[in-house]
């Protein structure tokens, strides 16, 4: 996915190539925080269905930040918002809504499992401020900001996970 995402971004410079790089290792390290700790997102630990990890934490999660932060950004750039604490805000509560979506099918999945089987509010609100500090950084970032096939891709991983909650 994140390969199409790539691929349809029209212009592409420094500026997306450092977007890229940033939002990979600054989400997966804050995930190695985060399962080594306990204290940003509470007590986790991933599963085996994400593939291959590195200190506990698979690979992959820091290309599923890459998807969401840069879905997000450019879907909330349609709205017209100019103000990036606006656009940051909304971006980021829409990201809670979708991780309240993805954790039960994560967890019947084993993408990864909370301890004592409750997710605790610490997770959410990590994942407010996360996705903020990361969408003001996208927002900051000087590169084209358009591509319908991000949207596309955004309402596709809501709509999953709106549907696999819905069945299960």
């Amino acid at each position: 996915m994140v390969a199409l995402l790539i691929i349809s971004h029209h212009n592409k410079n420094k500026e997306f190539g450092l977007f890229l790089l940033v939002t990979y290792f600054a989400g997966f390290f804050i995930e190695v925080l985060g399962v080594s700790t306990g204290f940003i997102f509470g007590v986790y630990t991933y599963g085996e269905t994400l593939g291959i990890k590195l200190a506990d934490v698979p690979l992959m999660i820091g290309v599923n930040w890459i998807i969401l932060i840069y879905c997000t950004g450019i879907s909330i750039k349609y709205l017209k918002i100019r103000n990036h604490l606006v656009r940051a805000t909304l971006g980021s509560l829409f990201l809670v809504i979708l991780d309240i979506l993805i954790e039960p099918v994560a967890i019947r999945f084993n993408y990864w499992s909370w301890d004592g089987m409750n997710i605790p509010f610490q997770n959410y609100v990590a994942w407010f401020v996360f996705s903020f500090c990361m969408l003001m950084f996208f927002f900051a970032r000087k590169f084209r900001k358009n591509n319908p096939a991000a949207i596309i891709m955004l309402v596709s991983q809501t709509v999953f996970f709106l549907i696999l909650n819905w069945l299960a």
